[in-house]
């Protein structure tokens, strides 16, 4: 289910790459490093996933330059990552693959659809997929090896602004930094034995042949992706960081075709299904139903948070304290309670950003909140589906404005380390790239830096 899967962020990159293989007479070899060569292919499915990316789908005229950079670079740092034996482990391998393959069967719906489409099953998928994933990790890990000691001083910074053309600084909307503390009430003991009855019902009805699991999935599951998918997913037994705990290990414990008793997890109670078990691989089916909380345990929250406001109000703890001391969000310990920008710029957010059913009810609160004010508790239900309490933080708002060191500090700062840290993994290479054999096809070598590259490797 949606909720009990999380995913990474994943491109299509590595899946054009994979499909490229199949068309490996007639591609074109335009670049070695070391044993490793890069083909034709390998660029066309960068660049095309940059097109998708790039506003307008419009890529800059040097973007054939600076994909083939990139990967000879990628290149270059896997075979020194593996000089060095930087450590990756197997289990990191495992586990990005598994999410790629998984990512890919709720793309097209269904393994047989997958295979249809990509002209492979799961397992050839899987074993194509393990190369291209360890050079990624060890290629991470030697650009972290090289730029950790990369720093931006204040000085650096305040250079950077200053040479910005005035005519070429940002504007910025209005933006925001909203925190939330969250309470989730328990349900009772009763109302988690009356759910756990309900399943048990459910699973006798599906035993005496009275009932379908689909239909009963489809009518009472409060998993969110039910209407998708049934609660039909397949697991392996590696994603112990994708699968909540419990839920994973009475999976495992099924045999093909038979019924789970109620489960208990951090999402409610289920009943489980083993449909296919192979090896490591199983498709189980679920019904989740989540305890319902009482009026009066929603009070007892109301109350709760009520103090707790009333107290940062008047300055005997701090909100981060509040967080730390009450809040149940489970990325609160990450976010010290914040809510994140979805373009990377850290607690600075827009209002067009509130997407989400529960931040959405925030935007309504903010036209009574002055920077510094922090509204009453108020009942949401969050992403998981939990009827809970939260009192919401105004921490700052900005006026839009032009971008300027006193209000847009710690933006610029970051954009003054990337350069840095480029000029950094440039220079390595420099020193790196003539110590491997390396060819580019001539259609490339006047790229600016395979030019200086090439121009190193002509003086050894």
């Amino acid at each position: 289910m949606k909720k009990l899967l999380v995913l990474s962020a994943i491109s299509l990159t590595i899946l054009q790459a994979v499909s490229a293989q199949q068309k490996l007479v007639a591609d074109k070899i335009i670049g070695i490093v070391g044993d490793k060569i890069i083909l034709q292919s390998d660029m066309e499915g960068a660049l095309a996933d940059q097109q998708r990316n790039a506003i307008d789908g419009v890529l800059p005229p040097n973007a054939s330059c600076n994909t083939l950079e990139m990967l000879i670079s990628q290149k270059v740092m896997v075979l020194q990552a593996e000089r060095d034996s930087l450590p990756v482990s197997d289990g990191d391998i495992e586990g990005q693959m598994e999410n790629r393959i998984r990512y890919f069967e709720q793309l097209y719906g269904s393994k047989e659809k997958m295979k249809e489409v990509t002209g492979y099953t799961v397992y050839q998928l899987r074993e194509r997929f393990r190369t291209p994933i360890k050079e990624n990790l060890l290629a991470q890990a030697m650009r972290n090896k090289v730029i950790e000691q990369v720093k931006a001083t204040p000085s650096e910074v305040k250079r950077f602004f200053d040479a910005i053309p005035k005519d070429s600084l940002k504007f910025y909307e209005s933006e925001l930094e909203i925190g939330q503390v969250v309470i989730t009430p328990k349900a009772t003991r009763e109302m988690d034995n009356y759910a756990i009855e309900r399943l048990q019902e459910f699973k006798r009805r599906v035993l005496a042949k009275e009932a379908d699991f689909s239909s009963l999935a489809i009518l009472y599951s409060e998993d969110p992706g039910v209407k998708d998918n049934k609660g039909v997913y397949p697991m392996n037994r590696n994603d112990k960081n994708t699968w909540d705990p419990d839920f994973m290990a009475a999976a495992f414990r099924l045999k093909e075709g038979e019924i789970s008793s109620p489960v208990k997890s951090a999402h409610g109670y289920h009943i489980i299904q083993m449909l296919k078990r192979q090896g490591d691989n199983i498709t189980v089916q679920h019904i989740l139903l989540r305890a319902a909380v009482t009026k009066s345990d929603l009070a007892k929250a109301t109350e709760k948070l009520d103090s707790v406001r009333n107290q940062i109000l008047a300055g005997k703890t701090t909100f981060a304290q509040a967080v730390s001391d009450y809040s149940d969000d489970p990325s609160a310990k990450f976010t010290g309670g914040m809510l994140q920008s979805k373009t990377g710029d850290g607690t600075l957010i827009t209002i067009d950003q509130l997407e989400e059913p529960s931040e959405k009810e925030i935007v309504m609160m903010l036209d009574t909140l002055k920077p510094g004010g922090i509204s009453k508790p108020t009942t949401f239900v969050d992403e998981q589906g939990h009827t809970a309490v939260r009192i919401v933080y105004l921490k700052t708002r900005t006026q839009p404005h032009r971008e300027n060191l006193n209000d847009d500090y710690a933006r610029i700062q970051q954009r003054c380390l990337m350069i840095k840290q480029a000029e950094a993994i440039n220079k390595w290479l420099l020193e790196k790239i003539p110590t491997f054999y390396v060819h580019v096809d001539p259609e490339y070598k006047n790229c600016e830096h395979i030019n200086q590259w090439m121009a190193q490797l002509a003086k050894q």
